[in-house]
């Protein structure tokens, strides 16, 4: 098969498009930049959050070549960020519009990436693959994936567009720890806590769903092939581990892994505006549509994660 990946040189569109290369497929990239990890496949740079109103052959004028399935991972992705600066969330919904009007035009199926962000906070506990509810919203970014389904819902009601979403959950893993450019918790933890430093969780309570990439690069393959032979047509799906775990018992994790045996580990109890403070996936539909079942655990995930960073950390 042919694939487009947008956003295919973040951490999820990396591992995605080289697992395909090596399942024989063709891929093909878009991204506002380059990707520093690999150049085994093209990447097209180009800023899908621009307003664009051509569509025939790719998006803007620009030439896309002929691919039979769009993953659509490109979104600016921190919730924190997004809440310092809510002009990247509408960057985000617009990247989304941008992306179905070139499937509409050229009747492709498409993979959204989502979020558990739009199940709201511990106190809803909305887990399975209920619709998200914007009176649930948490935060700029959340509403950009709210928003983003939204999109996609109307698209296969007036287009007939198939389409697959996936709300995935603190994906961690190798291609993730260019955190100078994106901190994230795990690289960030894995860097300090190898120096001796101490490290910061915000909420001693927090409970979060980490997900290994190989278990999220898994799961949309299987989406991958199960649009492309028409066994799904409109699904919405979790694709994440199942398993809660602390900030402070992953940080604990990172330690021992790292070899840190005393290590510093400070809590801040109030939670960072705009973030969720429990989450958990309900699996039922991965497991009934997909037949997806995570292998990789945090412990044995936060060992791969070290081991991958020691020896490709950019510092």
């Amino acid at each position: 098969m042919r694939i487009l990946i947008t956003g295919s040189s973040g951490q999820i569109g990396t591992n995605l498009g080289l697992a395909l290369l090596a399942a024989g497929h063709t891929v093909f990239g878009v991204d506002r930049r380059q990707n520093t990890w690999t150049d085994a496949f093209p990447t097209l740079l180009q800023d899908l959050g621009m307003p664009y109103r051509d569509f025939a052959g790719g998006i803007g004028g620009t030439p896309y070549p002929q691919v039979d399935v769009v993953v659509h991972l490109a979104a600016n992705a921190k919730v924190h960020e997004l809440v310092a600066m809510p002009h990247r969330a509408l960057e985000n919904i617009t990247t989304t519009f941008n992306v179905l009007e070139y499937c509409r035009a050229q009747q492709l199926p498409v993979i959204f990436a989502s979020s558990r962000e739009v199940y709201g906070d511990i106190h809803r506990y909305l887990t399975d693959e209920q619709t998200a509810d914007f009176a649930y919203t948490e935060s700029p970014y959340s509403a950009s994936k709210i928003a983003g389904e939204s999109l996609v819902y109307s698209y296969a009601r007036c287009y007939g567009l198939p389409y697959i979403v996936f709300r995935f959950s603190n994906v961690y893993g190798r291609y993730d720890n260019d955190i100078e450019r994106m901190e994230r918790v795990i690289p960030l933890f894995i860097r300090e806590l190898s120096a001796g430093m101490p490290v910061t969780v915000f909420g001693r309570e927090k409970r979060l769903d980490f997900t290994h990439v190989d278990d999220c690069v898994a799961g949309i393959l299987r989406g991958i092939d199960a649009l492309a032979l028409q066994r799904i047509s409109a699904a919405t799906i979790n694709l994440a581990c199942g398993v809660g775990s602390t900030l402070v018992e992953m940080a604990q994790l990172v330690a021992a892994a790292v070899g840190n045996t005393k290590p510093d580990i400070r809590v801040e109890e109030s939670k960072r505006v705009g973030e969720v403070s429990f989450y958990v996936a309900d699996l039922t539909r991965a497991r009934a549509l997909l037949n997806y079942e995570p292998r990789i655990s945090l412990a044995e995930g936060i060992l791969r994660a070290v081991a991958w960073q020691q020896g490709n950390d950019q510092l």
